[in-house]
């Protein structure tokens, strides 16, 4: 028997209570990770996920979201679904009822529909009214050119402001719900779900529901999700990379540093913040990210609640500030 233990963004702390519970009594590292998942993306009050998420260019909420088994390898995600509030719920319906990993868009939705998903209306008041002041002070624009280039006015001012991306990275703008899992019998999970990058183009996927990207969890290594712009982890692989870089005989923190530093290697002009969340198959967990005062949540079955630690920090030059936290 090994001690069940969940290792997460911060933002997934509110669905920690049912994902211990659910460890305490015997269920699966990828129950109790879906269950923490599907807690955020009910909580309105988190805009980067689920209910309530921040919309695309155009106003509509599109849903990521991948479950991942370490045991089988077995994945299933969505991306860019419209309409249902649990996106991770219909992921795992993937994983489990079809022989592919990845549904995008109107198949995802349909799909959903003959699973017999409920459909909803994601969009709530307070995340328009946030969508609407950021992306005008008068009318919303409707020229396609116009909202194109917005997008890419707003990225350029978040990689020239760190302060303001850290502050947009909470709030919603850049956000995403990780959880790594495992359960009583040595088995990992990952599950992850965002309404990705809020005044996104329409149809933009980001790592999130991309096995290897966003997140990644084998039993004989470990497991890695990510958070933050999910174009780095897409064009780096990160979480599949520190796994990897585990197999390959590195320890979890110095397989999480390697990844974090090859981040670097990427010539980017945009918010290219990304935070990593890893855990080996010894029970061992990190976080780690190329911005400082990113912070991740941790649970052990024997803890009676979850504790908050500050990630590592590695800078331009690959070396790693341990305590980076703010005060």
């Amino acid at each position: 028997m090994t001690k069940p233990m969940l290792v997460a963004s911060r933002n997934a702390a509110v669905g920690f209570d049912e994902g211990m519970r659910l460890l305490r009594e015997g269920a699966s590292a990828l129950d109790a990770a879906i269950a923490v998942v599907r807690i955020v993306e009910d909580n309105p009050d988190d805009h980067t996920v689920g209910y309530g998420g921040l919309p695309n260019l155009l106003g509509e909420v599109e849903l990521d979201a991948m479950v991942m088994d370490g045991r089988t390898l077995k994945a299933g995600a969505v991306a860019a679904l419209k309409g249902f509030r649990n996106p991770v719920l219909v992921a795992r319906k993937v994983m489990e009822e079809l022989p592919h990993v990845l549904l995008a868009g109107e198949g995802a939705a349909r799909f959903a529909r003959e699973m017999g998903f409920e459909e909803a209306e994601l969009l709530t008041d307070e995340a328009q009214r946030i969508w609407r002041e950021r992306l005008t002070a008068s009318d919303v624009p409707e020229d396609v050119a116009r909202y194109y280039d917005h997008m890419r006015r707003f990225a350029r001012d978040l990689a020239r402001d760190p302060e303001q991306a850290a502050k947009d990275a909470g709030s919603g703008v850049m956000g995403t719900v990780v959880v790594l899992a495992r359960d009583a019998q040595g088995n990992i999970a990952v599950a992850t779900s965002t309404s990705g990058w809020a005044w996104k183009y329409p149809g933009r996927v980001g790592d999130t529901p991309i096995p290897g990207a966003g997140g990644y969890a084998d039993n004989r290594y470990g497991a890695a999700a990510c958070t933050g712009r999910g174009e780095m982890a897409l064009r780096a692989n990160t979480a599949r990379s520190i796994v990897l870089y585990m197999k390959m005989g590195l320890p979890l923190w110095n397989a999480a540093r390697e990844a974090t530093a090859d981040l670097y290697a990427l010539d980017d002009e945009f918010a290219n913040v990304l935070t990593i969340y890893a855990m080996d198959a010894h029970g061992g967990h990190v976080g780690f990210s190329n911005r400082p005062g990113r912070t991740y949540v941790f649970q052990t079955a024997e803890m009676d609640a979850p504790e908050e630690r500050p990630c590592t920090y590695v800078d331009a030059a690959g070396k790693a500030h341990i305590r980076t936290q703010e005060a």
